[in-house]
Formats: structure tokens, sequence, C-alpha cells
């Protein structure tokens, strides 16, 4: 009798531990599951992520500008501001450019050199609720007006390319302006033909 119930507890005891390893190999495998789908999540939204912020400068204008040319631009050093009735504007240079305002060019008649880059960047305006005066603040962004020194692929047009990038706030994308060749604003900038077709002076501050 002794025997039997030795026999039948070192039975309920295997039995106890087949039970064990198949409850540890399915939480492992369920473990392993949860992870799996938790790196694919995180692989999906990171390209996700990489394919919006791509996406403006994957953009080139009509005559081949293409956007990522001005990458960082958001970053760039202020040169000058201005506004008119519908746009306000801060125009903005990298550092190629800076530098050549700095030694004074275009004042000391000297042109700016190739690979420098300029952009103004427009936004409309509303008036402040905040200010405790009336004062004009950017509202909504609109579009990006960019320039590049080119001499080689620019020439009829001052070494300069032109090309506009459009911004719409209801999608949140941008868009290369369909009636924008590389020489868009050159008609427009040869009136400071003098001054290397930039209309504004790096100012003081």
């Amino acid at each position: 009798m002794s025997e039997l119930v030795r026999k039948s507890v070192a039975q309920e005891q295997e039995e106890q531990k087949v039970e064990t390893r198949t409850a540890v190999k399915r939480i492992a495998g369920f473990t392993i599951a949860t992870t799996a789908v938790a790196v694919l999540a995180a692989l999906v939204a990171a390209a996700v992520y990489a394919h919006d912020a791509q996406d403006k400068y994957s953009l080139k204008s009509p005559s081949g500008i293409a956007f990522s040319d001005f990458r960082g631009y958001e970053d760039w050093s202020v040169v000058s501001s201005a506004r008119t009735d519908e746009v306000l504007k801060v125009i903005v240079a990298n550092p190629t450019m800076i530098k050549a305002y700095k030694v004074g060019i275009p004042g000391n008649g000297q042109p700016f050199p190739d690979g420098s880059m300029i952009a103004k960047l427009q936004w409309k305006p509303k008036k402040s609720t905040e200010a405790p005066f009336v004062v004009d603040v950017p509202d909504v962004f609109k579009q990006a007006f960019v320039m590049e020194k080119d001499s080689k692929r620019f020439p009829k047009s001052g070494g300069w390319g032109y090309a506009v990038f459009n911004y719409d706030a209801a999608t949140d994308k941008f868009t290369a302006d369909a009636n924008s060749p590389s020489d868009c604003g050159y008609a427009c900038h040869t009136p400071v033909k003098a001054k290397d077709y930039i209309f504004h002076p790096y100012q003081k501050r």
C-alpha cells in the first residue's frame, strides 16, 4: 500500500513539473510575442515619423531646386524682417551667407559666394490678444521663398536660383509652388542688381 502511495506521489510530482514547464514556456512565448509586437509598433511609429519628417525635404521646385538644399533653415540666423499688408516676413540666411554679410558683402561691391542661401519665411499676421498694446504677431505660416547662389547652375539669373514652397496648415504639408521657375524672383530682384540681387542688408543688432 505504501508503495502505491509513493508511486502516486511521485507521479503527481512529475505531473506538476510538466505543468510548470509548460506554464513557463507559455509565459516565455507570450513575453516574446509581446516584445515582438512592441518592437514592431515602435519601428512602424519611427518609420511613419521619419516619412513625415522627410516629406518637406523631398520636395523639388518645377525647375529642380530641392528643398533639401535648405535643410536646417529653421535655425539659420536672422538677417532682417519686413511686412506687407498681407504677410509678416523674417529673412534668414545660412552660415556661408552670414559670414559674407559680416565682411561687408554686398556693400563692398563684392558678390555673395556660391553656396550662399537665403530664405524669406512668411506668416499671415494677427493682432495679439495678450499684449497690453496693439501689435501684429505671426499667425499661420504661409510660405518659404528661397534663393541659392550657384553661378554655374543659374547663369541667366545673376547666379541665383529661386523657388517657392507653400505651406498648408490644414494638412500640415508643404508643396512646391507649381508656378515657380528657377528665375521666378529674378525680375523682382533686378532693381537691386548692384547689391547682388539681395534687398535686405544684415541689420545691426
